[in-house]
């Protein structure tokens, strides 16, 4: 059965105001009336934005759906889990400090911030799932425990699984760290000899030191890499290698099982957001600003993950006229769809409904 995907067209280039109206036009036709409660405990899934990059959600466009869930009296909060890499997102210190450099404070959103799997990534709960890739799921505590959920994710490509949305808020975004690595451990990149120039820049980055100074390049221990592939975002001159041939479809296939035991928590109340707006080659992990691979289209929302991110990517193909995404990364991007509408998670068939935004 097809799947409402709602999109509305929009541009960055809009007052925040008006970003912050259209999507709240697309938050209001998913019905949040119908799927949260007066006192939910609402766990409200964003990116916060790695340091040196612009290209997150900003707050300030949020402000109409912050004022439905004030208005209702949800218990709404902010959320995200730590990162599997090294940075300023891979401890709850830090990370909050860099959510409130970013506007998303108390004093400006109204709402608090909380770091789902705590303080380094080892808050969670384990769910057995008995699903192809996933036995047993490690999911951040704060998840695992809220009764509603509203995911807004930023639509961009990715390096491991060609884009990420709604999928991989959903299933990577909301794992702990042990989730994550689960997700992780069967990419395990390699060093070209003859593009590594030895200057190190990957060393302090690997959160495992799987990294190995040899006499004229680096080498990876397999059996140390978690395959987090912070490697990859650190060399300077394409010298990190994945084997895509081989290891792409785990990748995705955990992330996708993982995404649909979050969603199955949830029981029916949760709905999703895509904002497609600043499509980078790279997600808003990495510490800077990557390229635009297209222009705006505007915002997207509906109750199945699997129909948005399909309906998401069909529009950005189409504006482009060609496939920016596989040209931007190597990873099969139609993978993870599939896979979850194998397992039940969602429907790759939709009907799209724009709205006026007048």
């Amino acid at each position: 059965m097809a799947a409402t995907v709602f999109l509305i067209e929009a541009s960055k280039k809009l007052p925040e105001a008006e970003l912050s109206r259209r999507i709240g036009l697309v938050y209001q036709r998913l019905g949040p009336e119908n799927l949260i409660e007066k006192g939910d405990l609402t766990a409200v899934k964003i990116h916060f934005g790695e340091q040196g990059t612009t290209g997150y959600i900003k707050p300030a466009w949020l402000t109409a759906v912050v004022d439905d869930l004030k208005k209702r009296k949800v218990r709404a909060f902010w959320t995200d889990t730590n990162t599997l890499y090294v940075g300023r997102r891979s401890n709850a210190v830090e990370h909050l400090q860099l959510a409130q450099g970013h506007g998303f404070s108390l004093e400006r959103t109204r709402l608090p911030v909380l770091i789902a799997d705590g303080l380094i990534g080892r808050d969670g709960l384990e769910f057995s799932v008995d699903l192809p890739r996933v036995k047993t799921a490690k999911i951040a505590r704060a998840f695992a425990e809220a009764d509603a959920f509203v995911c807004l994710s930023h639509f961009t490509g990715h390096i491991l699984t060609g884009f990420g949305a709604a999928l991989k808020n959903l299933g990577m975004g909301c794992a702990s760290r042990q989730g994550k690595l689960e997700q992780h451990s069967d990419v395990h990149p390699w060093i070209d000899s003859e593009k590594c120039i030895k200057c190190l820049r990957c060393l302090p980055g690997c959160p495992t030191g799987a990294l190995q100074e040899l006499e004229e390049s680096v080498a990876i221990q397999d059996e140390h890499c978690i395959g987090c592939g912070e490697c990859l975002v650190l060399c300077q001159t394409d010298a990190v290698r994945m084997q895509w041939d081989r290891e792409e479809s785990r990748v995705q296939e955990k992330m996708a099982e993982y995404g649909l035991s979050v969603h199955r928590l949830f029981k029916g109340k949760a709905l999703y957001i895509n904002v497609i707006l600043d499509i980078t080659k790279d997600c808003d992990c990495m510490s800077q600003n990557s390229h635009k691979i297209a222009e705006d289209i505007g915002i997207a929302g509906s109750l199945d993950p699997v129909a948005l991110d399909q309906a998401s990517v069909d529009l950005v193909l189409k504006k482009c006229e060609a496939d920016v995404l596989r040209e931007a990364n190597p990873p099969d991007w139609r993978h993870q769809l599939e896979h979850a509408e194998k397992i039940g998670l969602g429907s790759r068939s939709y009907e799209l409904v724009a709205l006026n935004a007048d």
